[in-house]
Protein backbone atom coordinates (compact mmCIF):
# COMPACT_ATOMS: atom_id res chain seq x y z
CA UNK A 1 0.00 0.00 0.00
CA UNK A 2 1.18 3.13 -0.88
CA UNK A 3 0.27 6.98 -0.30
CA UNK A 4 0.90 10.29 -2.56
CA UNK A 5 2.38 12.26 -0.40
CA UNK A 6 0.91 16.12 -0.32
CA UNK A 7 2.61 18.80 -2.22
CA UNK A 8 1.93 20.73 1.19
CA UNK A 9 1.70 19.36 4.49
CA UNK A 10 -2.69 18.96 5.50
CA UNK A 11 -3.83 20.66 7.94
CA UNK A 12 -4.21 17.45 11.12
CA UNK A 13 -8.31 16.84 11.71
CA UNK A 14 -8.62 17.33 16.09
CA UNK A 15 -9.73 13.83 16.82
CA UNK A 16 -10.62 11.68 20.08
CA UNK A 17 -10.07 8.74 21.11
CA UNK A 18 -11.42 6.63 24.41
CA UNK A 19 -9.76 3.42 25.69
CA UNK A 20 -12.74 2.03 28.21
CA UNK A 21 -11.39 -0.28 30.41
CA UNK A 22 -13.19 -2.78 32.83
CA UNK A 23 -11.33 -5.52 35.18
CA UNK A 24 -11.20 -9.04 34.47
CA UNK A 25 -10.24 -12.51 35.47
CA UNK A 26 -6.83 -12.05 33.46
CA UNK A 27 -6.30 -8.33 34.26
CA UNK A 28 -7.59 -5.47 32.60
CA UNK A 29 -10.12 -5.67 29.57
CA UNK A 30 -10.44 -3.78 26.99
CA UNK A 31 -13.09 -2.47 24.49
CA UNK A 32 -12.27 -2.33 20.74
CA UNK A 33 -14.22 -2.84 17.63
CA UNK A 34 -13.24 -3.96 14.14
CA UNK A 35 -13.78 -1.18 11.52
CA UNK A 36 -15.50 -1.82 8.20
CA UNK A 37 -13.66 -3.36 5.24
CA UNK A 38 -15.04 -0.87 3.17
CA UNK A 39 -14.73 2.73 5.13
CA UNK A 40 -12.49 5.01 4.67
CA UNK A 41 -9.61 4.79 7.01
CA UNK A 42 -8.22 2.32 9.01
CA UNK A 43 -10.52 -0.39 6.75
CA UNK A 44 -10.82 -3.55 9.19
CA UNK A 45 -8.56 -2.98 11.86
CA UNK A 46 -9.29 -3.46 15.47
CA UNK A 47 -9.25 0.06 17.17
CA UNK A 48 -10.45 2.05 20.03
CA UNK A 49 -13.84 4.08 19.77
CA UNK A 50 -12.77 7.47 18.47
CA UNK A 51 -13.20 9.77 15.68
CA UNK A 52 -12.77 13.79 15.05
CA UNK A 53 -13.94 16.37 17.38
CA UNK A 54 -16.82 18.76 15.88
CA UNK A 55 -18.01 21.83 16.32
CA UNK A 56 -20.46 20.74 18.58
CA UNK A 57 -18.11 19.06 20.99
CA UNK A 58 -16.61 22.40 21.63
CA UNK A 59 -20.03 24.35 22.11
CA UNK A 60 -20.97 21.55 24.56
CA UNK A 61 -17.21 21.65 26.03
CA UNK A 62 -18.21 25.44 26.62
CA UNK A 63 -21.43 25.12 28.29
CA UNK A 64 -19.76 23.45 30.86
CA UNK A 65 -17.46 25.77 32.00
CA UNK A 66 -14.53 24.04 32.06
CA UNK A 67 -11.01 25.78 31.94
CA UNK A 68 -9.74 22.14 30.60
CA UNK A 69 -8.06 22.97 27.20
CA UNK A 70 -9.06 19.18 26.18
CA UNK A 71 -12.38 19.57 27.11
CA UNK A 72 -13.63 19.73 23.21
CA UNK A 73 -11.30 16.14 23.24
CA UNK A 74 -12.83 14.77 26.20
CA UNK A 75 -16.87 15.73 25.03
CA UNK A 76 -15.66 14.00 21.71
CA UNK A 77 -14.33 10.86 22.99
CA UNK A 78 -17.62 10.53 24.92
CA UNK A 79 -19.60 11.31 22.03
CA UNK A 80 -17.46 8.13 19.97
CA UNK A 81 -17.75 6.35 22.45
CA UNK A 82 -21.65 5.95 22.82
CA UNK A 83 -21.85 5.86 18.81
CA UNK A 84 -19.45 3.03 18.79
CA UNK A 85 -20.15 1.14 21.69
CA UNK A 86 -23.72 2.52 23.44
CA UNK A 87 -21.53 3.15 26.22
CA UNK A 88 -22.36 6.60 27.86
CA UNK A 89 -20.56 8.34 30.21
CA UNK A 90 -22.22 10.63 31.33
CA UNK A 91 -24.13 11.80 34.84
CA UNK A 92 -26.98 13.55 35.55
CA UNK A 93 -27.29 17.08 36.41
CA UNK A 94 -27.33 16.40 40.02
CA UNK A 95 -23.88 14.14 39.37
CA UNK A 96 -25.36 10.77 39.75
CA UNK A 97 -24.03 8.57 37.24
CA UNK A 98 -26.13 6.42 34.94
CA UNK A 99 -27.30 3.10 36.08
CA UNK A 100 -27.22 -0.01 33.20
CA UNK A 101 -31.30 0.33 32.62
CA UNK A 102 -30.90 3.82 32.22
CA UNK A 103 -27.64 3.20 30.02
CA UNK A 104 -29.53 0.69 27.83
CA UNK A 105 -32.95 3.13 27.89
CA UNK A 106 -31.03 6.32 26.22
CA UNK A 107 -29.06 3.65 23.54
CA UNK A 108 -32.13 2.41 22.95
CA UNK A 109 -33.89 6.04 22.61
CA UNK A 110 -31.21 8.17 20.90
CA UNK A 111 -28.13 5.69 19.29
CA UNK A 112 -29.45 5.19 15.83
CA UNK A 113 -30.48 8.52 15.62
CA UNK A 114 -27.01 9.95 16.45
CA UNK A 115 -25.38 7.60 13.91
CA UNK A 116 -27.45 8.12 11.55
CA UNK A 117 -26.94 12.16 11.82
CA UNK A 118 -30.48 13.34 12.49
CA UNK A 119 -29.52 13.32 16.11
CA UNK A 120 -26.80 15.61 17.64
CA UNK A 121 -25.07 14.69 21.05
CA UNK A 122 -25.87 18.37 22.75
CA UNK A 123 -30.09 17.51 21.93
CA UNK A 124 -29.52 14.19 23.52
CA UNK A 125 -28.08 15.82 26.60
CA UNK A 126 -30.43 18.17 26.99
CA UNK A 127 -33.50 15.29 26.39
CA UNK A 128 -32.36 13.32 29.28
CA UNK A 129 -30.61 15.88 31.34
CA UNK A 130 -27.23 14.98 31.43
CA UNK A 131 -23.83 16.39 31.83
CA UNK A 132 -20.80 14.01 29.83
CA UNK A 133 -18.48 13.21 32.47
CA UNK A 134 -15.08 14.93 31.00
CA UNK A 135 -13.46 14.02 34.75
CA UNK A 136 -13.82 10.52 34.38
CA UNK A 137 -11.17 10.63 31.42
CA UNK A 138 -7.60 10.50 31.98
CA UNK A 139 -4.99 11.90 29.39
CA UNK A 140 -3.31 8.99 28.09
CA UNK A 141 -1.34 9.57 24.62
CA UNK A 142 -0.96 12.43 21.85
CA UNK A 143 -0.66 11.25 18.58
CA UNK A 144 0.00 13.41 15.53
CA UNK A 145 0.04 11.94 11.77
CA UNK A 146 3.35 12.57 10.02
CA UNK A 147 3.30 15.86 8.13
CA UNK A 148 3.54 13.77 4.53
CA UNK A 149 0.34 11.89 4.48
CA UNK A 150 -2.40 12.70 3.14
CA UNK A 151 -4.60 11.79 5.66
CA UNK A 152 -3.95 13.82 8.89
CA UNK A 153 -5.34 13.33 12.59
CA UNK A 154 -4.33 15.19 15.66
CA UNK A 155 -5.17 12.61 18.14
CA UNK A 156 -5.72 12.54 22.17
CA UNK A 157 -5.96 9.46 23.82
CA UNK A 158 -8.07 8.93 27.16
CA UNK A 159 -8.74 5.74 29.35
CA UNK A 160 -11.76 5.75 31.19
CA UNK A 161 -13.63 3.15 33.09
CA UNK A 162 -16.36 1.68 31.17
CA UNK A 163 -19.55 2.57 33.10
CA UNK A 164 -20.14 -0.57 35.25
CA UNK A 165 -23.09 -3.64 34.18
CA UNK A 166 -23.70 -1.24 30.92
CA UNK A 167 -23.74 -3.46 27.98
CA UNK A 168 -21.35 -2.63 24.97
CA UNK A 169 -21.99 -3.77 21.62
CA UNK A 170 -21.04 -1.66 18.37
CA UNK A 171 -22.61 0.04 16.13
CA UNK A 172 -23.43 -2.29 13.08
CA UNK A 173 -22.06 0.94 10.85
CA UNK A 174 -18.79 2.03 10.65
CA UNK A 175 -17.95 -1.07 13.09
CA UNK A 176 -18.76 -4.95 11.99
CA UNK A 177 -17.78 -6.71 15.34
CA UNK A 178 -16.93 -5.64 18.96
CA UNK A 179 -14.79 -7.58 21.52
CA UNK A 180 -13.24 -7.29 25.24
CA UNK A 181 -10.34 -7.99 25.32
CA UNK A 182 -6.59 -7.96 27.27
CA UNK A 183 -3.98 -5.84 25.99
CA UNK A 184 -1.61 -9.10 25.41
CA UNK A 185 -4.04 -10.84 24.08
CA UNK A 186 -4.66 -8.78 21.22
CA UNK A 187 -1.09 -7.85 20.49
CA UNK A 188 -0.98 -11.91 20.37
CA UNK A 189 -3.26 -12.02 17.61
CA UNK A 190 -2.13 -9.07 15.71
CA UNK A 191 1.30 -11.14 15.99
CA UNK A 192 -0.34 -14.41 14.58
CA UNK A 193 -2.16 -12.56 11.55
CA UNK A 194 -5.10 -12.68 13.44
CA UNK A 195 -5.98 -8.77 13.68
CA UNK A 196 -4.87 -5.88 11.98
CA UNK A 197 -3.36 -2.97 14.16
CA UNK A 198 -2.54 0.78 13.26
CA UNK A 199 1.08 1.95 14.50
CA UNK A 200 -0.19 4.15 18.07
CA UNK A 201 -3.09 1.18 18.74
CA UNK A 202 -0.01 -1.24 19.24
CA UNK A 203 1.82 0.27 20.61
CA UNK A 204 -0.91 2.01 23.30
CA UNK A 205 -1.87 -1.57 23.44
CA UNK A 206 1.86 -2.14 24.80
CA UNK A 207 1.97 0.68 27.08
CA UNK A 208 -1.34 -0.45 28.27
CA UNK A 209 -0.64 -3.72 29.01
CA UNK A 210 1.87 -2.65 31.78
CA UNK A 211 -1.26 -2.40 33.79
CA UNK A 212 -2.17 -5.44 36.36
CA UNK A 213 -5.81 -3.31 37.08
CA UNK A 214 -7.79 -1.34 35.59
CA UNK A 215 -7.11 0.78 38.89
CA UNK A 216 -3.57 0.13 38.49
CA UNK A 217 -3.98 1.49 34.58
CA UNK A 218 -5.50 4.73 35.67
CA UNK A 219 -3.13 5.37 38.46
CA UNK A 220 -0.14 4.78 35.33
CA UNK A 221 -1.79 7.32 33.50
CA UNK A 222 -2.55 9.65 36.02
CA UNK A 223 1.12 9.65 37.31
CA UNK A 224 2.90 10.17 33.85
CA UNK A 225 3.34 13.04 31.39
CA UNK A 226 1.94 13.30 28.11
CA UNK A 227 4.67 13.42 25.44
CA UNK A 228 3.14 14.21 21.60
CA UNK A 229 4.39 11.88 19.43
CA UNK A 230 4.84 12.50 15.48
CA UNK A 231 6.35 9.66 13.81
CA UNK A 232 9.27 10.62 11.37
CA UNK A 233 9.95 8.50 8.66
CA UNK A 234 13.82 7.57 8.73
CA UNK A 235 16.65 5.24 6.57
CA UNK A 236 19.22 3.46 8.83
CA UNK A 237 22.57 2.49 8.20
CA UNK A 238 21.21 -0.89 6.71
CA UNK A 239 19.00 0.94 4.37
CA UNK A 240 15.89 0.10 6.64
CA UNK A 241 12.73 2.48 7.04
CA UNK A 242 12.47 3.12 10.57
CA UNK A 243 9.67 5.17 12.25
CA UNK A 244 11.49 7.69 14.85
CA UNK A 245 9.63 8.85 17.91
CA UNK A 246 10.34 10.25 20.81
CA UNK A 247 11.84 8.46 23.97
CA UNK A 248 9.88 10.41 26.71
CA UNK A 249 6.73 9.21 24.93
CA UNK A 250 7.26 5.66 26.73
CA UNK A 251 6.72 3.57 24.02
CA UNK A 252 10.35 1.54 25.04
CA UNK A 253 12.34 2.78 22.18
CA UNK A 254 13.13 5.44 20.04
CA UNK A 255 12.58 3.71 16.70
CA UNK A 256 10.12 1.06 15.38
CA UNK A 257 10.52 -0.66 11.80
CA UNK A 258 7.90 1.20 9.42
CA UNK A 259 6.74 -1.66 7.16
CA UNK A 260 3.69 0.20 6.08
CA UNK A 261 2.92 2.89 7.40
CA UNK A 262 -0.52 3.10 8.20
CA UNK A 263 -1.20 -0.28 8.80
CA UNK A 264 2.06 -1.92 10.32
CA UNK A 265 2.00 -5.71 10.69
CA UNK A 266 4.68 -6.41 12.99
CA UNK A 267 6.15 -3.62 15.43
CA UNK A 268 9.45 -3.96 17.80
CA UNK A 269 11.49 -1.79 18.62
CA UNK A 270 15.31 -1.27 17.05
CA UNK A 271 18.46 -0.79 18.42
Amino acid sequence: MSEAKPTTPVTARPAATVLLLRDGPAGPEIFMVVRHREIEFAAGALVFPGGSVDAADAEIAAALGSGDPLAAFRVAAIREAFEESGLLLARTDSGIALDPTQGAAIAAAHRDALNAGSRGFAALLQAEGLRPDIDALVPFAHWVTPADLSKRFDTHFFLAPAPGGHAATHDGREAVDSIWITPGQALAEAEAGQRTLLFPTRLNLLRLAEAQSLGDAMSLAAGRPVVTVQPVLEVDAEGRKMLRIPVEAGYGGPLFPAGVRAMVPKVRPAG
